[in-house]
């Protein structure tokens, strides 16, 4: 098991991973070796997810989310395959502690007396001000 937090671990097999050649410069191997990665995890389907992970997934995920729920991630910035594995994992590890998050709930409040004091003091200044920029011959 791949641990992600203290209370989340997922299973290496729900990983899959595949290795295509990478764009841009590399030198000589670039056009011969396949070093980057392309890292696919199943997130609707996974049975170490929570729900409230899997709920919070597609929202930070973005378009490296299909329509299926599989996460896909490539990683691509190192001349080694073993670099561009690591690298790619610790993203899909990134991502789900980051969805493993419990957003607060926002409380709503109201204004203190003082700060509607203040805004309303700031107000009449603007007025104030731009009553000012009016000529007196209009």
């Amino acid at each position: 098991m791949i641990p992600v937090t203290n209370s989340i671990a997922i299973d290496p097999r729900e990983v899959e991973e595949s290795f295509v050649r990478a764009s841009g410069p590399g030198g000589q191997n670039v056009n011969k070796v396949s070093t980057a990665v392309m890292l696919r995890f199943d997130v609707r389907n996974s049975p170490n997810l929570p729900d409230g992970v899997k709920a919070r997934m597609p929202k930070l995920a973005g378009t490296r989310l299909t329509k299926d729920g599989v996460l896909v991630l490539t990683a691509q910035r190192h001349a080694s395959q073993q670099r561009n594995r690591e690298e790619a994992l610790e993203a899909l590890l990134v991502l789900i502690r980051a969805a493993a998050v419990v957003p607060v709930k926002r409380r709503a409040t109201k204004p203190t007396y003082g700060s509607q004091l203040r805004r309303l003091e700031e107000k009449g200044h603007r007025a104030k001000i731009k009553r000012g920029r009016s000529s007196a011959e209009d």
